[in-house]
């Protein structure tokens, strides 16, 4: 038995470092604050942070037939008001994304707001979340965009079944030690390809 290259040589096998062990240099390297160093997942203890305000937009959209967008908006759809489900679907989502997210800490949110827009092909969703808190609330927006297009889907799925959600991603995030993102203008260039919309 001996070392080659730092590895444990018996015969001709090599024993090679555990695969956890890469697993955790890996994530130290990239900075995932979600595992520890022996490459398990862990939540984030937030408890020196200070408190501060914390505001997260996400969006996202959901593509139909022209079958199913003029029910919508002639409001023939046979369980109601897909819409206004919608935004009661995307506000409760946010409030309990920290059970459906395994490692996010359950915060006091101050504001959630989740507005649709029309567009020629479906409608674009848009998420905004506030908390006074020692993490943000990236999340909550995302969750709160995800559960209002899957509302959509539940409610319209009668007459459409091959409907689309997509595109949901993070816009805008300020507080906190990162400061403000905003995401690169290809979100803005995606709206403007499906041409003007109408608040409803």
């Amino acid at each position: 038995m001996h070392r080659k290259n730092g590895a444990i040589v018996r015969g001709a096998k090599v024993r090679r470092p555990a695969r956890r062990s890469r697993i955790a240099a890996k994530a130290g390297a990239t900075g995932l604050s979600h595992v520890d160093r022996r490459g398990r997942v862990t939540m984030v203890d937030v408890g020196d942070k200070p408190i501060t305000q914390r505001e997260a937009i996400a969006r996202g959209l959901i593509t139909m037939s022209r079958r199913a967008l003029t029910a919508i908006r002639r409001r023939a759809v046979a369980k109601g008001d897909p819409l206004q489900a919608a935004r009661l679907a995307g506000i409760m989502a946010a409030k309990q994304t920290s059970t459906l997210i395994p490692l996010c800490h359950p915060l006091p949110l101050t504001h959630v707001g989740v507005e649709l827009a029309a567009t020629p092909k479906g409608y674009s969703i848009e998420a905004r979340v506030r908390t006074s808190a020692q993490t943000g609330v990236e999340m909550e927006a995302l969750v709160a965009v995800a559960a209002a297009a899957l509302t959509i889907y539940d409610m319209v799925k009668a007459i459409d079944k091959a409907m689309v959600i997509g595109d949901v991603c993070l816009v805008e995030k300020r507080g906190g030690r990162s400061g403000i993102y905003r995401r690169a203008d290809r979100s803005r260039r995606s709206r403007r390809s499906e041409g003007p919309s109408e608040l409803t």
